[in-house]
């Protein structure tokens, strides 16, 4: 949950679950167990020059169907990160990311899917976005406007966030 004043706070439902994961929506059934596969998913976070990144809804018919989100989407076999983001990147949005960042990794345990996510930042692209896949998207900053945001995103608002304190907090004049 983001909170009015831009910070992000826990949902309640986000726990610590197998292997260390945030778990979404505690209280509902875990589809295929806790020992279930770990699906690994490429994300980018896509900056433009003022500092925004981009956010898309979740596609009708997907699990979380209109909850904002980081665009991205399966690792295939034999895909390297960056040519799973390219790929899925181009597919969803119509887009050619150049030198996608790897940056970190989320564990989240969806009631679907048990997911590691691996969050790129891409600072570079050619093409106009388009929404291929009938999705919304929103160029946004801390605090973000748009909601439901989808619980594995939350993570990501929660370093940028960090981050913006800490660039903040370094310009703050210091004691002789």
């Amino acid at each position: 949950m983001i909170s009015p004043g831009g910070t992000v706070t826990d949902a309640a439902s986000r726990l610590q679950g197998p292997a260390g994961a945030l778990v979404a929506d505690a209280e509902l059934p875990r589809e295929g167990g806790h020992n279930r596969p770990v699906t690994q998913v490429a994300v980018g976070v896509l900056f433009q020059a003022n500092g925004q990144f981009l956010l898309t809804t979740r596609p009708p018919g997907k699990a979380y169907a209109g909850h904002w989100e980081f665009p991205g989407g399966k690792i295939e076999a034999g895909e390297t990160l960056a040519q799973a983001l390219t790929r899925e990147l181009q597919e969803e949005l119509g887009i050619t990311i150049h030198d996608p960042q790897p940056w970190k990794t989320e564990r989240i345990d969806y009631p679907h899917a048990l997911v590691e996510l691996h969050f790129c930042q891409v600072h570079r692209w050619t093409g106009a976005l388009q929404m291929k896949e009938g999705q919304d998207f929103s160029w946004q900053q801390l605090p973000v406007t748009v909601t439901p945001v989808l619980p594995g995103t939350l993570p990501v608002l929660a370093w940028l966030a960090q981050a913006q304190s800490s660039i903040s907090n370094s310009a703050l004049p210091t004691a002789a």
